[in-house]
């Protein structure tokens, strides 16, 4: 981008209780670059994450893309990043996503959609969980993608315990909301130590969707999360903190 970009969304975030507040609608000078410390996007990064889920054992790969896609959000356009993410269980695909997140200027990481493919024996079997700001608007895109009228806030700049916010917020399709229960905590992983990170319940009101404990490091992100018969682990990261 040639040009600082400022947009300001259409409507005023709402104040929710329970939920984090924004004291006004964020604006997007540099939305591509994503410096957060608890969800740094750096492109051309790589994540590899060793799971379980029930008996089998899973790899989960995080790629951040060079690529970029643009979300038309009240009278402007914003570009957003995109991680894609691919599961694999028992060495088959399971799931392809792609996420699209962009950062507003007080550091608050807004996520966009995501773009879910379900396999099973090789095949899409399924785009259950898709969801964008302002839909379906690409020939490639689920013509059942949930409709999103504004991005919902992902991260926040400076997450503090209590903090609570709805990355997903689009019942029945999609539905998520994020607790800070700990912060300054200390992380032992395969990947190695990492100190600074932050502890997080997800909860959601979709069926089958037991509570989620989630720990994001600084200058790295997402590095564990555990759930009913489903656990993760960073195994390996080219994303460290500068």
């Amino acid at each position: 981008m040639n040009q600082p970009m400022r947009v300001m969304l259409g409507v005023l975030v709402m104040v929710l209780e329970g939920r984090l507040a924004l004291a006004a609608a964020p604006t997007f000078a540099n939305p591509l670059s994503i410096t957060n410390p608890y969800h740094p996007f750096q492109p051309g990064g790589v994540k590899v994450f060793r799971g379980q889920k029930g008996a089998t054992a899973s790899v989960i790969v995080d790629l951040y893309l060079d690529g970029t896609r643009t979300f038309h959000v009240g009278a402007a356009d914003v570009p957003a990043r995109i991680l894609q993410e691919t599961e694999f269980e028992g060495g088959d695909v399971g799931e392809i996503s792609q996420n699209f997140f962009a950062q507003a200027d007080d550091g608050t990481v807004f996520y966009f959609g995501e773009l879910v493919d379900k396999y099973d024996n090789g095949m899409v079997t399924s785009h259950e969980g898709s969801w964008l700001v302002g839909g379906p608007t690409m020939p490639s895109d689920p013509p059942d993608a949930g409709n999103a009228q504004m991005p919902a806030v992902f991260m926040p700049a400076n997450p503090k315990v209590g903090d609570s916010f709805k990355p997903e917020d689009l019942f029945p399709i999609v539905d998520e909301t994020v607790t800070v229960k700990k912060i300054g905590v200390e992380v032992r992983l395969p990947a190695g130590r990492f100190d600074n990170a932050i502890q997080v319940r997800e909860t959601s009101r979709l069926p089958d969707s037991p509570p989620e404990t989630k720990r994001y490091a600084a200058g790295v992100g997402v590095v564990k999360g555990k759930t009913k018969g489903e656990s993760f682990a960073l195994l390996a990261s080219t994303i460290r903190p500068r």
